[in-house]
């Protein structure tokens, strides 16, 4: 299937570069396809800002994606292909989503865009950030849109975040399940082998590292794969088995605030896009299974700290039946 063979084009190109698991690349892109966000759990310096530009630098953009109509049609903005916001305790909003600027000696109030008018924006240390401005992400990532004093900007697709989250040190403020529940998946990229150690020094080492980079999917595939999604077929006893796994989190003892509805409607999307990368038409219980946990962990906080969110997920897929009850 020709997506499935533009998919392994795409992470092969990543991989050329970037020492990845293929499987973890694998869903950062399916969920970028199906409309969702990631957000990477992980130590400093493990590669999340290469990737995250890697994955950016293989798309090629057409003139026309790189510019975001605002509500009143009275001009337009210019996205970039890839952004970074390097989140510290004292960001403030209008940092992140722009602002309105007065020109003395005109009169004219300019609009300066902030760093997400881009297809592609990497979030850096997103727990730095204050609630505050936490919250200023949420329109962004539900609605693709920026509210700026009555102003409204539409951004246009493909429109995707990838946020970093500090595990530990000073400073921090946790995101609020809400917030996280917006994630499609959360992931770890993990310390790399000694193999993939060694090829990360010999070609980051060199300062042309990235000259010999291409881009190798155009934009407009992109936003094909995504209309192509909802195409994916889930046969009712999937989607059944979906839905038990998900309410079981609701009443599983360790758990103390389990998955929402919303829970079960990312998992479905996901597991559709990734089928999709995969050139199946539908999708099977071995997926939903393969990706409920990541897509599921950031969602639940269990009563016990020192029980991991992980834990009573894989008890949960461990205890409901994969046969659905027949009525006699």
């Amino acid at each position: 299937m020709q997506i499935k063979s533009s998919i392994e084009l795409l992470i092969n190109n990543i991989r050329q570069l970037i020492s990845v698991d293929e499987k973890k690349l694998e869903y950062i892109i399916a969920a970028q396809i199906a409309g969702g966000h990631v957000i990477l759990a992980d130590s400093h310096g493990v590669g999340k800002t290469s990737l995250a530009r890697a994955l950016a630098k293989s798309i090629r953009w057409q003139p026309e994606d790189l510019a975001a109509a605002n509500e009143s049609g009275s001009g337009k903005v210019k996205m970039e292909g890839f952004s970074r916001i390097q989140c510290t305790v004292d960001l403030l909003p209008q940092d992140i989503l722009g602002f309105n600027r007065f020109v003395g000696h005109s009169g004219e109030m300019i609009f300066n865009k902030g760093p997400v008018f881009a297809h592609f924006v990497l979030c850096d240390e997103i727990n730095l950030l204050t609630p505050k401005t936490q919250g200023s992400f949420l329109q962004v990532m539900e609605e693709q849109s920026v509210t700026i004093e009555g102003r409204h900007y539409h951004l246009t697709d493909p429109f995707f975040i990838i946020a970093t989250m500090n595990l530990k040190g000073v400073h921090l403020f946790p995101l609020p399940t809400p917030q996280l529940d917006r994630f499609m998946i959360r992931l770890s990229l993990g310390y790399p082998s000694v193999s993939d150690e060694t090829d990360i020094i010999n070609r980051h080492g060199k300062i042309d590292a990235w000259d010999s980079f291409q881009s190798v999917i155009d934009s407009t595939d992109l936003i094909k794969w995504k209309k192509m999604v909802d195409d994916v077929q889930m046969h009712p006893d999937v989607t059944a088995y979906l839905v038990n796994c998900v309410r079981f989190t609701r009443l599983h003892p360790d758990i103390e605030t389990p998955a929402s509805p919303r829970a079960g409607v990312r998992v479905s999307r996901l597991a559709r896009s990734l089928a999709l990368c995969r050139g199946m038409d539908y999708v099977t219980i071995d997926l939903i299974k393969e990706i409920f946990i990541p897509a599921m962990a950031h969602r639940i906080i269990t009563r016990d700290p020192s029980i991991s969110p992980e834990t009573p997920l894989v008890s949960i897929l461990n205890s409901v039946p994969v046969e659905p009850k027949r009525e006699n």
